[in-house]
């Protein structure tokens, strides 16, 4: 015999949305993110390291450019780096060209609960270190429940409890 188990997909917000409260604006932005996810560009490559519980390092292959040249800014949760190619004049002789040197304008998503600590670059790499942290507010709190002492208290003919 053969059960119709219902199927969950965890890519589908739909699902996610039914049984969640308070998470529609990070149900909207992962719907934002899955839309342009398959257009974004490979240029530069870059890697997301997870350091520990707390800290990852974004980094990104920048060889031939200088700190004059790469742009750094935080707004609304979006990381944007951008790289300028400081030089003008294209053909400087070479004989064979493949370390790509052009303009870039990577982003990235950051959580809420994560912050920018510093960036350096270290050979040929830009690092950007980040720290994530648990505000007050989200950290595990008790509930102390109020009422009765002897736990029945006076519930009115509506369920309602004094």
């Amino acid at each position: 015999m053969t059960q119709n188990v219902p199927h969950f997909d965890p890519f589908s917000f739909a699902d996610l949305s039914k049984s969640s409260i308070g998470f529609e604006p990070l149900l909207e932005k992962f719907r934002n993110m899955s839309q342009y996810a398959p257009k974004m560009p490979t240029y530069p490559p870059y890697n997301i390291r997870k350091i520990d519980e707390n800290h990852y390092v974004i980094e990104i292959a920048v060889a031939g450019f200088g700190k004059n040249e790469i742009d750094l800014e935080f707004q609304e949760g979006v990381l944007t780096v951008k790289g300028k190619t400081a030089s003008e004049d294209k053909d400087m002789g070479y004989i064979f060209k493949s370390i790509a040197d052009r303009a870039f304008t990577r982003k990235f998503e950051l959580a809420d609960s994560v912050e920018i600590k510093n960036a350096d670059m270290i050979n040929g790499m830009l690092k950007i270190f980040l720290e994530r942290f648990v505000p007050e507010e989200k950290k595990p709190r008790k509930i102390k429940i109020a009422g009765d002492p002897g736990g029945i208290g006076n519930i009115d003919d509506e369920g309602v409890r004094d």
